[in-house]
């Protein structure tokens, strides 16, 4: 029996807690509305015709939104929150964690360098014996349906992949953690071991998908609609100039990763991979057509387009939701500082970039150059802010 703390409401942790409390864990949450959860949680499995397959229930045995309940206990903590929240809720959990035993931390989706915000942690609060985990993508597709209560499970990836440092205890993690979270329960989705974080950092896809998928609107549509019902599904009405784009800036990550891979002949990128190669390997499809790959989708189709509403009779695209925030500042900016180093242009990322700081009201690219960011506010994700100059340091 494990100690486990999940970290953060989401949408994961609706599934996370009844797979892990089956298991036979000790499940305790971390949250800023621990009112609004109940101490038993239902997973309702449910299948693309929208039948409910199986439910299974799990239990908390501690609800807190104070990091002193939940986290000096824990073995294992688990963060279920925007990515570009990771950072900050690390701080402030940092002080509590046991320094006296092994602690697994980890994410279940490994945008954006995890590795190095938990090092940053480890150095700031002498964390010996920390041993870091991400997960590539999130192990299923999930929403809530009763907040606090009910999750819906659609089903998990075919195969799924995780970073560990030290790398040797992969195994370790397998048996006390990720087996339980997919394959024990659905009988498929096995983990694979990536070999570095970095493989990670350029190739879960949220950050392109997102990004190329809302300029493209804007490029469309100027991002603003009259009526409600002419607003396009995210995905189940994704067009060709959203595929283009994402194709285009798929590209670009494409170059940067390939050069990796050419200066450090050494090191293994297995699963470093463009866009359809991952989603052929975590879904087992033969998707040949980006766009298909959405507007057929069976689990995607009813995810809105994030907007807001102003005045009588416009919506807008929401700058303030968490793809821009996750994506941009978690995500493409990442890409574009790595590719500076590498002498590589990126037309795409300048042009999405530009678009994105109009949006947000901030200044991140000037003369398609990144504005480099030596702030310690967690607004930001670039490697200079945790004190890294090259690729090398990168490279773990």
């Amino acid at each position: 029996m494990k100690n486990i703390t999940i970290v953060g409401g989401g949408n994961s942790a609706h599934t996370l807690i009844p797979l892990l409390s089956r298991a036979g864990n000790n499940i305790s949450l971390l949250t800023r509305q621990p009112e609004r959860w109940g101490d038993e949680i239902i997973m309702e499995y449910v299948l693309s015709n929208g039948e409910v397959k199986d439910s299974i229930k799990g239990k908390i045995k501690k609800i807190s939104d104070n990091a002193y309940d939940v986290i000096p206990d824990a073995d294992i903590i688990i963060l279920s929150l925007p990515v570009s929240s990771y950072r900050i809720v690390l701080d402030r959990i940092g002080a509590v964690i046991n320094k006296e035993k092994k602690v697994f931390i980890g994410t279940i989706y490994g945008q954006g360098g995890f590795n190095w915000m938990v090092d940053e942690i480890k150095t700031k609060y002498n964390l010996r014996s920390v041993v870091t985990f991400a997960i590539g993508l999130i192990p299923w597709i999930t929403r809530t349906s009763d907040y606090g209560k009910v999750g819906i499970n659609y089903g998990p990836k075919k195969v799924n992949v995780a970073a560990v440092s030290p790398s040797h205890e992969f195994e370790n993690l397998n048996k006390l953690l990720l087996r339980d979270i997919c394959y024990s329960y659905f009988n498929t989705g096995e983990f694979k071991q990536a070999d570095n974080f970095l493989s990670l950092t350029l190739s879960v896809d949220n950050q392109i998908i997102h990004q190329t998928r809302l300029y493209g609107l804007h490029l469309g549509s100027n991002g603003s609609w009259s009526s409600f019902n002419d607003i396009p599904y995210f995905y189940k009405d994704y067009d060709e100039l959203s595929a283009k784009l994402l194709e285009d800036l798929d590209f670009e990550y494409s170059q940067i990763r390939r050069e990796i891979i050419k200066r450090y002949p050494n090191k293994k990128f297995t699963y470093m991979l463009n866009y359809l190669e991952l989603e052929r390997l975590t879904y087992g499809s033969s998707n040949e057509n980006i766009k298909e790959s959405f507007t057929t989708s069976k689990t995607l189709g009813q995810i809105p387009t994030p907007v807001i509403k102003i005045g009588h009779d416009k919506w807008i695209i929401n700058s303030d939701h968490r793809f821009f925030y996750d994506d941009i500042y978690y995500g493409i900016c990442i890409a574009k500082w790595i590719a500076q180093k590498l002498y590589i242009e990126t037309p795409v990322i300048n042009k999405i970039l530009n678009w994105a700081q109009e949006i947000l009201d901030d200044t991140i690219i000037e003369k398609n150059k990144l504005v480099d960011r030596q702030e310690k506010i967690f607004t930001c994700g670039l490697p200079s802010v945790y004190g890294y100059s090259s690729i090398d340091e990168l490279v773990d």
